[in-house]
């Protein structure tokens, strides 16, 4: 047998003796044969197999992903963690502001799924530390004698004290007004693109958005895990401890929530509320406590910032903006009701008035559900 080729390229074959040249229309009559022996052996099996594939098309194979999940979404890491890892989660958060336990837990599940494997040479762990970051945060919290990555216990303590550290760097900056927003989104966004990107847009970058949605996505999850295993919980409501008066007068002229501001006719929260004061009214402390900041800022004006301690484990803080003058200084201990500034229209304002704010663990509260009725 030989191959030749046709007319349009492709081969077909000729049988020795016969003419390659044959006109279209007369070539040589072929002869019927029947299947030869190999294809009366193979066939069944070949058929059989098919069978076989068709049949696992249809009904899936048992050891396949589950299918229990809206499409596009992603597969929950809770199953991967049990309860056994939440007192871990709240040791590693117990002195932070703004990060959660479930914070933590879905900043981890977004790191790595909780999985230790499928990270890079240089990323480990379910935390994906590199060598560089374990050597700075890593430490053996569990006591077994071993500091890695690799242990989930070290690994959750590790993740707990870099996020904390990025978190009080933010207070610090919100402190000072240099950059807004809540105080969780701004701690994963500086993880993802660093402190001084997140300084410098004076919020939560663009880009690290996606990395903050898909972390918060996570949280609901997670939250629910930390209530199914409620040992050594605590918490307090907003109102459970009452705060004196700042001005002698609550007449409120902005109430706490989502506005347009009146100046830059940008709406996002308005994180406190507006307490109409004239100018050079008498501000004081609704509590006592330290100052944590003292000092001018670009939109608050002059600003006072009292740490008051924490109730119940977690840190409450008040603040007093668009003051005219400062009364008090960074680090001084003030007693309840001690001025901290008069009133005044310093900063981004359109006259004097008092900005109040309540802060219990970073968050942004209702600063009315803390004041007494009488003052």
């Amino acid at each position: 047998m030989q191959n030749v080729p046709k007319g349009d390229g492709v081969e077909k074959t000729v049988s020795p003796g016969s003419t390659a040249s044959t006109t279209a229309g007369a070539a040589a009559p072929r002869r019927r044969r029947g299947p030869g022996a190999c294809l009366l052996v193979v066939l069944p099996g070949v058929v059989t197999l098919g069978a076989v594939f068709a049949f696992v098309s249809l009904v899936g194979d048992d050891t396949a992903a589950p299918q229990d999940r809206a499409p596009g979404q992603a597969e929950s890491a809770v199953s991967n963690v049990d309860g056994s890892y939440v007192p871990w989660l709240r040791r590693a958060t117990a002195d932070c502001t703004g990060v959660t336990p479930a914070l933590l837990a879905a900043h981890i599940d977004q790191l790595s799924g909780w999985q230790s494997d499928g990270a890079s040479l240089s990323e480990r762990g379910i935390a994906r530390f590199t060598d560089a970051g374990w050597k700075k945060w890593g430490r053996d919290d569990d006591g077994n004698g071993t500091s890695t990555p690799l242990d989930r216990v070290d690994a959750i303590m590790a993740l707990g004290r870099q996020d904390c550290d990025l978190s009080k760097r933010m207070t610090a900056l919100r402190t000072k007004g240099a950059v807004n927003g809540d105080l969780a989104d701004l701690t994963l966004a500086a993880y993802a693109v660093g402190v001084d990107e997140v300084a410098e847009a004076g919020k939560v970058p663009a880009s690290a958005r996606l990395f903050v949605t898909e972390v918060k996505q996570r949280l609901p999850q997670y939250s629910a895990l930390v209530r199914r295993n409620p040992e050594q919980e605590a918490g307090v409501q907003a109102g459970s401890t009452r705060l004196q008066h700042p001005v002698v007068t609550l007449s409120v002229t902005s109430p706490f929530g989502s506005r347009k501001h009146p100046l830059t006719g940008v709406t996002k929260l308005h994180t406190g509320v507006d307490f109409d004061a004239p100018q050079g009214a008498q501000v004081s402390a609704a509590w006592g406590g330290v100052v944590e900041f003292a000092g001018m800022t670009p939109a608050y004006g002059y600003r006072v910032v009292i740490d008051h301690g924490t109730i119940q484990g977690k840190r409450l803080q008040t603040t007093y903006s668009h003051l005219s003058a400062l009364q008090v200084s960074a680090g001084q201990t003030l007693a309840t009701g001690q001025a901290v500034g008069p009133a005044g229209s310093t900063g981004l304002s359109t006259g004097p008035h008092l900005h109040f704010e309540v802060l219990l663990d970073g968050q942004y509260t209702d600063p009315m559900a803390w004041l007494t009725d009488g003052g």
